[in-house]
């Protein structure tokens, strides 16, 4: 059972991390692009208030990554992949989104691993300390 565990926590870690890295390019990148210039149709927000929301939620991301992987505060990176399987689960399944030939093959992909880091982004059991 712990190797699952620790399994399924390394998993987490690393899709947390190409996530996070990910859409701080995207988001670092586009605003030196100009506003207006990204369109995310599968998440809620558009415009400014789309590259400043990925811009700083992916920050907020890589530091929960990091206090996780330091010990401190594991519940909070639980909070964040708690928040972006939420945000992908709402933009894919129940806003209505339009998929594009090949694109439901990738957006299943990313789900699965957002949900699959969930379960790896669990905090573990406290161990008492003698």
């Amino acid at each position: 059972m712990a190797l699952v565990r620790t399994l399924l926590r390394v998993i987490s870690y690393l899709f947390h991390a190409a996530l996070t890295l990910f859409l701080l390019a995207i988001s670092g990148l586009t605003l030196s692009s100009g506003p207006g210039t990204l369109n995310l149709k599968m998440l809620p927000w558009t415009g400014d208030t789309l590259i400043f929301v990925l811009f700083f939620g992916s920050l907020f991301g890589l530091l929960s990554l990091i206090l996780a992987l330091s010990g401190r505060m594991p519940f909070l990176f639980f909070l964040w992949s708690l928040a972006v399987a939420v945000v992908l689960v709402k933009g894919y399944v129940f806003s209505g989104y339009g998929f594009r030939p090949g694109e439901v093959t990738t957006a299943g992909y990313v789900l699965l691993g957002s949900l699959v880091s969930l379960a790896g982004a669990w905090p573990p059991p406290k161990r008492p300390r003698y």
